[in-house]
């Protein structure tokens, strides 16, 4: 099948395993289809095509064929024991796998191939809508703006991009509107998966005090532009160059989401690093940006390098651009909240995968086999001079090629590294 050199035998048997799953089992039932592999493989197929081509009715088809492919007798192609199977696989399963995956491919990354030789992260929020059934609209209600009757549900967003792979390294989501419903709330929702060391990378809307002394507690250091509630005196604080200085921002009043012991926790003042620069290059509404950093050493980290760093935030806008539009995630189909959200994570396991596919592309060599699993996500040896990175692939491109070689890929043992490099 596609992308067998990942979703190996273990580590499908993994996630299933950790969530619980246990429907279909082949080796029991040898006439049995639906096995939580194969139904997997089905809806994974879903979520790479769009249109038509989505629905259970395709899917069930590709099923069928590639059962011909390889011989066996065509099964029935009525789409009612697969949606039975497919209700049966959890949020858990596809969420498992998608951050598996980036944690492996980030940590096996050659230095080189980071900032400055550190994890760093693009933040970015957005919205998803879904079909107007009751059950979605209880748990995702639509905005207050519309009327009754003539809105569809809209789920919030907050994604944690790598910037060295463009892998999703982690997501959450919740109703749009509603306490603790705001993009800085769900952001909060990730701080599990950061560790010291990381940087992150976020706009303005990110840059209140209390999300930078928390990234700060945790020892990740922040990258944004100035809060739109601030402004910056630089003819204050402590100067390290042309509108370049340190300054200290006292603690704010302890805001309701906050609980008075941590608040008591925090420094009475953070101590962070302004930079103003001008921007010349055409089309650009904004003609100059100020931006706020905990990366405060000017010798280890230079003005340039840290503009340099924040242009690279447009790739988050990129990425969202491409979970949304060219996989056609902003509209999701299903019709409950369970299954709306196991769409949802089967989709970003999709668009992981392919990115995992360029990455592989860009290292332009075999995974090598790894002692503790049948593949390694990331080949160790670091990537030859003048080849591309993980980003200069087009990822529309790649997914318009995987979707036209689907069946053909999955009887060439399922690696697509050859495919991607063709592109």
């Amino acid at each position: 099948m596609p992308f067998a050199n990942v979703l190996t035998t273990e580590r499908l048997a993994e996630a299933f395993e950790s969530a619980g799953v246990d429907f279909a089992n082949a080796d029991v039932d040898p006439d049995v289809i639906y096995t939580p592999a194969v139904t997997l493989w089905a809806f994974l197929s879903q979520m790479l095509f769009t249109g038509e081509q989505r629905s259970c009715v395709a899917a069930v088809a590709r099923v069928a064929a590639a059962e011909a492919l390889q011989g066996r007798v065509v099964s029935d192609t009525n789409t009612g024991a697969y949606c039975r199977a497919r209700s049966r696989i959890p949020e858990a399963v596809p969420q498992w796998l998608v951050l598996e995956m980036a944690r492996e491919c980030e940590s096996q990354l050659p230095d080189e191939w980071r900032w400055q030789g550190r994890r760093t992260f693009l933040v970015d929020g957005s919205t998803l809508s879904m079909p107007d059934t009751p059950a979605n609209q209880a748990k995702y209600p639509q905005p207050s703006s519309q009327a009754k009757g003539l809105g569809f549900p809209i789920m919030r967003v907050v994604a944690l991009i790598s910037l060295a792979t463009a892998l999703v390294s982690g997501f959450t989501a919740g109703p749009y509107s509603g306490k603790e419903t705001g993009e800085t709330a769900l952001l909060r929702q990730l701080f599990h998966l950061l560790k010291r060391g990381d940087v992150v990378v976020a706009d303005r809307y990110y840059g209140g005090w209390f999300m930078i002394a928390l990234l700060q507690t945790l020892g990740v250091d922040v990258v944004t532009r100035l809060h739109q509630h601030r402004e910056a005196d630089f003819r204050r604080g402590g100067r390290l160059g042309a509108n370049d200085h340190l300054v200290e921002w006292p603690k704010p009043q302890r805001p309701e989401w906050l609980d008075q012991e941590t608040y008591d926790r925090l420094p009475n003042t953070l101590s962070v690093r302004e930079m103003k620069f001008a921007v010349r290059e055409r089309g650009f509404r904004t003609k100059t940006i100020v931006l706020v950093t905990t990366l405060r050493d000017d010798q280890e980290y230079s003005r340039e390098d840290l503009a340099d760093l924040y242009r690279q935030r447009w790739h988050a806008e990129l990425d969202l651009r491409s979970l949304r539009s060219t996989m056609s995630l902003d509209v999701l189909r299903c019709k409950t909240p369970e299954m709306i959200r196991t769409e949802l994570w089967m989709g970003l396991l999709a668009y992981n995968l392919m990115r995992h596919s360029l990455l592989q592309a860009a290292f332009s060599v075999e995974p090598k086999r790894s002692p503790t699993r049948s593949h390694s996500l990331v080949p160790r040896n670091e990537p030859s001079e003048g080849k591309r990175s993980p980003r200069q692939y087009s990822f529309c491109g790649a997914q318009q090629f995987l979707t036209e070689t689907w069946l053909t890929a999955a009887t060439h043992h399922g690696d697509l590294t050859a495919l991607i490099e063709l592109r």
